[in-house]
């Protein structure tokens, strides 16, 4: 059941482009860590914990909306830094300046920050989880300056570069006396630089009147660049300076890195928490861009979108859709003719209570609603594979087994074009069959299609209303308008009769489809259902009806009070494990302790685990489970001090007899 469950889910995710919301966001990020946990983001299931994404979506956006964008830098340099510290390489200049520019990133982060507490948003508080870490970024941004290790890093860092320059400066002199005083033996007229050393552009032919190393030689081969035995000595002065800078640049560097390592813990703290204001920035960019609001969340369940639009239609103006279900009525089956906007609406639905149970905002008016499901699952598009074999009908079919053998009373499932892809009668059957059998599971279901009889089935089914999408009569165009208590119709033959098919033509095809002739109104057929359902408003019905209430409440009677003390017993919507140390009171509810804490919980809300007699022994003492080192003490006093007229007092952890 859990491969069918994550199964579904992912494929709702894919059709209704939820997966295309998340690139959106990964889009807005910064930082690779966070874009990477925008593109696994999906629903919670807990309300309080979508609630408090919400809030913090809303208060991200207030504060770009005040102080424009946070000053968020990229991490990824950081992260391969602090590996490398572990290792025992020394990091380079260019590391650790990046570890540097992200401290000060941190810093104008605070800054940043810290307007909005003033402002009292609480998002702001983020900013107090960064960890100093000053001296790092000071001792960085001291010794190193454009990547490279500055003259200023330290003493004896200083001390030798000016002896470097020095030296060079003496080399340079004495090459360039020399250039001047042989002109002719040289190709050009200055000093260069090769592998190295400094040298001459000798011509090939006055090769023996410079004596010296031949460092290279130009492309020709007509110039040689000669470093002349005259500056040997001073060149390996060079050399050895060369070496005890870059000995002591080493030792900088190693210092530095050994610092980095100290600061590990406020690095990996400020990175995790700057991440963690990316994802939220990051949702509050795409709130700003769609014109979104933070809609309410909870466990009433209701399902409302007022004015909602489909955040990926762009091409034109989206037409708003206003949508509710309620735990009383849960399902809805909406008609209408082909492109009048049906399948949008379904995936509407979807993924606008994907996105808003997902701590984002959605494109749609104050008053929306979403109440906490477990899954949202959906079959829209024909599903055809030639790799597997399946035809339309096939493919909706084993996507429907799957569905109904996964969901529960809190799932919300989407249907389009129901009992599509075969013989339409038998299509219009198992079309009502699903719905029956959702409508008998309990869950929210969302349903499109033709079938007259499914409209019939709707307006006569307790718990299911039908819907139509608007279409204007005029024009012959839809109208894209969701109306909730409507039935819809295909409006075929009006709309061919307007476009001039014949009126004989129009007789045969009504007298075909409905058995009526053109002028008269035609019936509607359905497929027979169950007596208590066709005459439910009859006397017999209403009596069977209140006896079936009556039985449903003699069973959850039952299973309340089936709980008893010592059970184990998962607790949902959390499936929490918990121990039963009170049974059922008059108000359904039945004491559990989770975690040493004792609450009331409704029956409906638990499962039971494990049976107390599997997991203690007969006549076990449940007071060392249940009761506090101190409760027993109190317990054990009264024991063995019963007297006539004894009384026994407690004060904190004190016990007296009186």
């Amino acid at each position: 059941m859990e491969t069918n469950q994550s199964n579904l889910t992912e494929k709702a995710v894919q059709t209704l482009e939820f997966i295309k919301i998340k690139e959106q966001l990964a889009e807005r990020a910064v930082s690779q860590e966070a874009k990477e946990q925008l593109l696994t983001l999906m629903p919670f299931i807990d309300a309080a914990v979508c609630k408090e994404k919400q809030r913090e979506t809303t208060e991200a956006r207030k504060l770009l909306e005040a102080f424009g964008t946070p000053p968020l830098p990229m991490m990824e340099h950081i992260k391969r830094a602090l590996e490398l510290c572990k290792t025992g390489v020394a990091l380079t200049a260019e590391q650790l300046e990046n570890v540097a520019t992200f401290l000060f990133a941190v810093r104008r982060m605070q800054s940043y920050l810290k307007r909005g507490e003033l402002s009292n948003i609480g998002v702001s508080y983020y900013g107090r989880s960064f960890m100093e870490a000053g001296e790092l970024r000071d001792q960085i941004n001291d010794a190193i300056v454009n990547g490279v290790v500055s003259d200023h890093a330290s003493n004896e860092l200083k001390t030798i570069r000016k002896q470097i320059e020095k030296v060079s400066n003496r080399i340079k002199e004495r090459l360039e006396q020399l250039l001047r005083q042989k002109k002719e033996y040289f190709s050009d007229s200055y000093v260069s630089v090769r592998n190295g050393h400094y040298v001459l552009p000798v011509k090939h032919s006055y090769k023996l009147q410079v004596p010296g190393t031949i460092i290279a030689t130009s492309s020709s081969g007509s110039t040689l660049f000669v470093e002349p035995n005259s500056v040997m000595k001073l060149e390996e002065d060079l050399m050895t300076l060369q070496i005890s800078e870059e000995n002591e640049v080493q030792k900088i560097l190693y210092t530095l890195t050994a610092m980095v390592e100290e600061y590990n813990l406020e690095i990996t703290r400020n990175m995790e928490t700057m991440t963690a204001l990316d994802v939220v920035f990051a949702k509050a960019k795409l709130s700003i861009d769609q014109k979104a609001i933070e809609p309410e969340v909870n466990y009433d369940g209701t399902i409302r979108i007022v004015e909602g639009r489909h955040p990926l239609l762009k091409a034109k103006p989206v037409v708003p859709l206003n949508f509710s279900l309620t735990k009383e009525q849960k399902g809805i089956v909406i008609t209408g003719p082909n492109t009048g906007g049906k399948t949008v609406s379904l995936k509407t639905v979807g993924l606008l209570s994907l996105m808003g149970r997902s701590g984002l905002h959605v494109p749609a008016a104050e008053g929306t609603v979403f109440t906490m499901q477990d899954m949202v699952v959906c079959d829209i598009g024909d599903g055809q594979s030639i790799s597997q074999n399946l035809s339309t009908f096939s493919s909706h079919i084993k996507t429907v087994v799957a569905i109904v053998n996964t969901i529960t009373k809190d799932s919300l499932v989407l249907l389009d074009e129901l009992g599509s892809g075969t013989d339409p009668k038998e299509g219009m059957g198992i079309a009502i069959a699903i719905l029956e059998k959702l409508r008998t599971i309990g869950c929210y279901f969302v349903a499109t299609t033709h079938y007259p009889e499914v409209k019939d089935y709707a307006e006569k089914t307790e718990g299911v209303i039908n819907a139509s999408m608007a279409f204007d009569r005029e024009t012959l165009s839809p109208l894209y308008q969701l109306k909730l208590n409507e039935a819809g119709e295909s409006c075929a033959l009006y709309i061919a009769k307007r476009l001039g098919f014949a009126d004989d033509m129009l007789d045969i095809a009504k007298q075909a489809a409905y058995g009526t002739e053109r002028n008269q109104k035609p019936d509607i057929y359905y497929v027979p259902m169950k007596e208590k359902e066709l005459e439910r408003k009859s006397a017999i019905d209403v009596r069977k009806t209140e006896l079936r209430r009556q039985e449903q409440r003699k069973n959850k009677s039952a299973k309340a009070q089936s709980f008893g003390i010592g059970d184990s017993v998962f607790v949902y919507p959390k499936k929490e494990i918990g121990i039963v140390f009170q049974t059922v009171n008059e108000h359904g509810e039945i004491g559990v302790q989770i975690k040493k804490e004792k609450q009331l919980v409704s029956y409906k809300r638990l499962k039971l685990n494990v049976k107390s007699t599997e997991l203690y022994p007969e006549d076990y003492d449940f007071s060392v489970v249940f009761d506090s080192v101190y409760d027993r003490k109190v317990h054990k006093k009264m024991a063995k001090g019963h007297g006539e007229g004894l009384e026994i007092r407690h004060d904190k952890d004190e016990l007296q007899y009186k």
